[in-house]
């Protein structure tokens, strides 16, 4: 225990004054931080559920285009359509959380015309499934972004609420027993002082009194 003195007792007031208001704001932010983190929630699990659904009608349709055209037709297409897609890793912050961001340039879907290939001799089934995919692919990316952000927003709400317990469990607790203690001591220690006084007083009314006047 530190000296028992006002002056300590008045700075550990003090203190526990700014830690109960750093638990006030710490409780703010991962209220904050929560309902960040389920608006981000909700859009994930829905891109989620679209990239399956989508990869499953992509691969039908996949299917379907090869039992038509062709392993062979399908290759060469691949070889021709194939492009470089220029992934941007782009940092990002939110609620003062630093995340990395993945894009690219351009656009993931593209129109018949801009695959390189004289689509009027390919099936439905093919232009479908390519189209499928590269819906996918643009999904699939959003779903990085989403993971990286809701990866951030999770342990930075794990961080904070460690940090509030332990100065809800084990910080203010201790300040608060300090404070009761030296208060303790203040109190005993005034208290014998006031009794101190009452009794020296006593002592000189009883000694004035006891005094007899010279004849």
């Amino acid at each position: 225990m530190i000296h028992p003195t006002r002056t300590n007792l008045l700075l550990l007031k003090d203190k526990g004054r700014a830690v109960s208001g750093s638990i006030g704001i710490l409780k703010a932010r991962r209220l904050a931080l929560i309902r960040e983190f389920l608006a981000a929630t909700l859009p994930f699990m829905r891109s989620r559920d679209e990239v399956r659904a989508a990869y499953a009608r992509a691969l039908r349709e996949l299917h379907l285009s090869l039992g038509i055209e062709g392993d062979e037709f399908a290759e060469s297409l691949e070889r021709i359509a194939s492009r470089d897609l220029g992934v941007e890793i782009v940092d990002r912050s939110v609620m003062g959380l630093h995340y990395r961001d993945v894009g690219f340039r351009g656009e993931a879907v593209r129109s018949p015309p801009e695959r390189g290939y004289d689509y009027r001799l390919t099936t439905p089934h093919l232009e479908e499934a390519l189209h499928l995919f590269e819906t996918i692919l643009g999904e699939m990316l959003e779903i990085a972004a989403y993971e990286s952000r809701l990866k951030r927003l999770g342990n930075e709400i794990v961080r904070t609420t460690r940090r509030i317990r332990m100065l809800e469990e084990r910080i203010l607790p201790g300040l608060r027993r300090e404070i009761r203690e030296i208060g303790h001591y203040i109190g005993e220690r005034e208290r014998e002082s006031h009794y101190r006084l009452k009794r020296f007083k006593e002592l000189l009314t009883g000694g004035g009194g006891g005094r007899r006047a010279a004849p």
